[in-house]
């Protein structure tokens, strides 16, 4: 097959600003760079960026499922629009089979080979992949929104990364070459329209609607082109149809007057979709709202969009509530979301009545989100290297007479028994001390009962100190084993032991 043609985006345009637009000839990730810690590409900050970069692609024209698959679909189509679609209004972005199955109408394998080819399009990349086991619950994979880096050579962005000790994905976009504007203008007109599924087309073989009822009902007759059955008949028939004419009932008049013949212009769109007015805008945004804060999960859509109606009336967006809401505070405990949200938004229209004030809350909520995210990177690394790194001793002040106690019996037993005592009046060597069963039994009954709690300090701290022979003659072999077991395990980040 010949290679295809390389694609500009977009098209060959002056640059102001000296960045000339790359030509790109394919877009393909393989499975060994669709991780987060492998990937490429940067960090969606929310599903409209990512929407464009998804549009991207698909008008673009790089990236044929064919070229690397034998099955599946042929191309990247409005179907894989429609499954990225609900995947940018998730958030996390942990979606089930099940769930797309159910909100696409698609079969479950037809989700499955879009979510590869997203993967492969490198606009998704696993965070963690969920398991199938049989016999137990399926554990659905949670992905990160990514952008591609041909998505940004192309349209000429510049990123820059905001923490030098960050990982290269979490880079942000810092500016646009001239001559990708207008593209990012036409993507962002895309981003915002939502794809639906194709309505079916009635077969031509089916019956009209009308036709079918008045067969039903008996009202319609057939009649030749000579003989009509209307009132506004005008015409040479020789036969008289003042008989057969009957003026409609004052129940189908308005204001006394029949129908215009004139066919009423549509106010849909071109499209095919009529505009929301203000109403629809209030229940679009309290169905988002709903989705997008866990505390109003499950909430009356109705009484979200009375409590929210200023600000959607307003021109707010989602991500702008979620900027002003980190302005007032969280609430420890929610026990009525719709209440709480009225209170929260009360007089916000008019605080933050500007895009500009409301972009500046909405920045300080994302520098918030980010300080927040390097703050549990920071306590992941601490606490592994606390687990992988040397013994320390531990901090109760029991414990510790403890160890000290036994690594003395430890000493005395490795000594051959003796303790070497040095007396100012005599020098002479004081008689073998040996440790007895029932101090043995003591011994071995402490350690036990450290073990059970999850804590390897005694036995791991005679086996560092006296030897790991020395420690089996103490404890016996069966608990130095596992004391060593559990140590392992506590250092791995697969297991975790708690207290109960």
């Amino acid at each position: 097959m010949a290679a295809p043609a390389a694609v500009g985006i977009p098209g060959p345009r002056p640059s102001v600003d000296g960045i000339a637009v790359s030509v790109l000839s394919e877009l393909y990730v393989p499975e060994a760079r669709q991780w987060l810690s492998t990937s490429t590409g940067r960090i969606a900050l929310d599903g409209y960026s990512w929407m464009q970069a998804v549009h991207w692609v698909a008008g673009s024209g790089l990236y044929e499922p064919r070229r690397y698959r034998s099955h599946g679909p042929r191309k990247f189509g409005m179907t894989t629009v429609r499954v990225a679609q609900e995947l940018a209004q998730l958030f996390p972005c942990r979606p089930g089979i099940e769930y797309l199955v159910r909100r696409t109408g698609l079969s479950e394998r037809s989700v499955e080979y879009h979510l590869g080819m997203l993967r492969e399009a490198g606009l998704l990349a696993y965070i963690v992949r969920g398991t199938r086991v049989s016999g137990e619950t399926a554990q659905a994979s949670e992905f990160a929104r990514m952008i591609p880096v041909e998505f940004d050579v192309a349209l000429g962005i510049r990123t820059a990364l905001r923490d030098e000790t960050a990982p290269a994905y979490t880079r942000a976009m810092t500016g646009i070459a001239e001559a990708g504007r207008e593209l990012m203008a036409e993507l962002a007109k895309k981003a915002t329209r939502k794809v639906r599924k194709p309505r079916k087309k009635p077969s031509a073989k089916a019956p009209a609607k009308g036709s079918r009822k008045g067969a039903e009902q008996g009202v319609v007759t057939a009649v030749s082109d000579e003989v009509r059955c209307t009132p506004m008949q005008v015409g040479t028939s020789s036969v008289s149809t003042a008989g057969t004419t009957s003026l409609p009932p004052e129940s189908k008049l308005a204001s006394g007057a029949s129908k215009s013949p004139t066919p009423k212009k549509s106010k849909a769109k071109a499209g095919g979709r009529r505009k929301l007015n203000t109403v629809g805008r209030r229940f679009q945004f309290a169905r988002e709202l709903t989705q997008e804060l866990d505390w109003l999960r499950g909430c009356s859509v109705p009484r979200i969009a009375w409590v929210a109606r200023h600000v959607a009336d307003a021109g707010w967006t989602v991500t702008d509530v979620k900027g002003w809401l980190h302005f007032r505070g969280d609430a420890a405990r929610v026990r009525r979301g719709s209440g709480l949200l009225a209170v929260l938004l009360a007089g916000a229209e008019n605080v933050l009545d500007t895009p500009e004030k409301r972009a500046e809350a909405v920045e300080q909520w994302r520098g918030a989100q980010e300080a927040a995210r390097r703050h549990r990177i920071q306590q992941v690394r601490a606490r592994t290297e606390r687990f992988e790194g040397d013994w320390q001793a531990p901090s109760s002040r029991a414990v510790q007479r403890d160890v000290e106690k036994a690594f003395a019996q430890v000493r005395e037993v490795a000594n051959g028994g003796r303790r070497q005592e040095q007396d100012h009046a005599a020098d002479d060597q004081a008689p073998p001390l040996e440790l007895s069963k029932q101090e043995r039994d003591d011994l071995r009954a402490t350690a036990e009962g450290q073990l059970m709690l999850g804590e390897t300090d005694l036995i791991t701290g005679t086996v560092n100190a006296m030897g790991l022979e020395a420690a089996k003659r103490i404890y016996g072999e069966d608990l130095v084993h596992l004391a060593q077991r559990l140590a392992r395990a506590a250092r791995s980040s697969h297991m975790t032991i708690t207290h109960r």
